[in-house]
């Protein structure tokens, strides 16, 4: 890089305050400039630096208007919710989305984020189209982070990868095991029956610590938590094991333990939410947008407001085991007050 001294500096800064006045101030500039020339020649030094004065003085009248004006675009702006500098397209919802991770997403619309998109973009009366990624390392990086799509339908709140919405569900990691198995009651993984069964669990998963405390890792069937979701199921291959007698239970995050055991059939979904050691199993979850994107959370916020109930609806229909606030199930009627 090339350095200038400081007098050099100067004059190419003053020159460039003079051009950006001229384009601003147009012939009021100019006509001062004027004044200034005709006190120099009859006023010396003396006056060259009232001249200077008054321009310095004229500058930061420009500068304050300046301010002035754009605080009250700004203002208008989170007035009136413009979300033409935040959205990769304001007449689209552009959904960031995995293409193969049901029951939440895939290509073919089929999950229950999916039908969330679609709720939400017929209450705003935008197109909806998706940005595909496989939810897995760089997900966010790669998909809203680069400004490809502008919401993530189902985000853990707290998690600081994302601004998170306000929360449109509360579930939990749940116990799935066959009717009649005497286990089908069974809320909390230090419950003394699971002594000695043969549990799947998702390793890396926060219940894998949990089973680990309650003794039980030295007879669980781990699966694996890192996948490509293109080829692999690991919700899917648990339930199948379980089905075929293979483990006596799985215990899976809530929404894959009521879908894939929904699709099973005979298969029993208990929330796991009496846990007193290990981490927490139960979590919010919203929606996530962009750190700066605050007049889209608005809006998203709202809409949640307003579809409460039909948000629960799409999710009880696709075995989301949903819990209040005292973490007790919801069904069909009570679900309209939550979460």
């Amino acid at each position: 890089m090339r350095h200038f001294s400081a007098p050099v500096q100067r004059v190419c800064c003053i020159a460039l305050q003079q051009r950006e006045a001229s384009a601003r101030f147009g012939k009021t500039w100019r006509v001062m400039r004027c004044m200034d020339n005709i006190q120099t020649k009859r006023g010396g030094s003396a006056m060259t630096e009232a001249g200077r004065h008054r321009r310095g003085l004229f500058l930061l009248w420009g500068l304050v208007a300046s301010c002035a004006l754009g605080g009250v675009a700004m203002a208008q702006t989170s007035e009136t919710g413009d979300l033409s500098f935040e959205l990769v397209d304001p007449k689209v919802l552009r959904v960031c989305a995995d293409p193969r991770n049901l029951p939440f997403s895939n290509e073919k619309g089929e999950g229950f984020e999916n039908k969330l998109a679609e709720l939400f973009a017929d209450k705003l009366g935008k197109k909806l189209d998706y940005v595909f990624f496989p939810q897995a390392t760089g997900f966010v990086r790669m998909t809203l982070g680069a400004h490809r799509c502008d919401v993530i339908m189902g985000f853990p709140q707290g998690d600081d990868l994302v601004q998170g919405t306000n929360p449109y569900y509360r579930t939990t990691y749940a116990l799935v095991a066959k009717a009649g198995s005497g286990l089908e009651d069974v809320d909390t993984l230090e419950d003394t029956r699971l002594k000695g069964k043969h549990v799947g669990i998702v390793a890396g998963t926060p219940p894998a610590t949990n089973m680990a405390i309650a003794g039980l890792m030295g007879d669980a069937k781990p699966y694996p938590l890192m996948i490509d979701t293109r080829f692999d199921n690991s919700a899917q291959a648990m339930i199948d094991d379980l089905s075929a007698g293979k483990i006596d239970a799985g215990v899976l995050w809530g929404p894959m333990a009521g879908f894939y055991a929904k699709k099973a059939g005979s298969l029993h979904v208990t929330p796991l939410v009496k846990e007193t050691t290990g981490p927490k199993l139960v979590y919010r979850i919203g929606m996530g947008v962009r750190p700066a994107d605050q007049n889209w959370k608005r809006q998203l916020n709202k809409l949640i407001q307003e579809n409460q109930g039909e948000i629960n609806k799409i999710l009880l229909d696709f075995g989301v085991p949903l819990l209040d606030e005292s973490d007790r199930p919801l069904g069909a009627e009570t679900a309209k007050k939550a979460p």
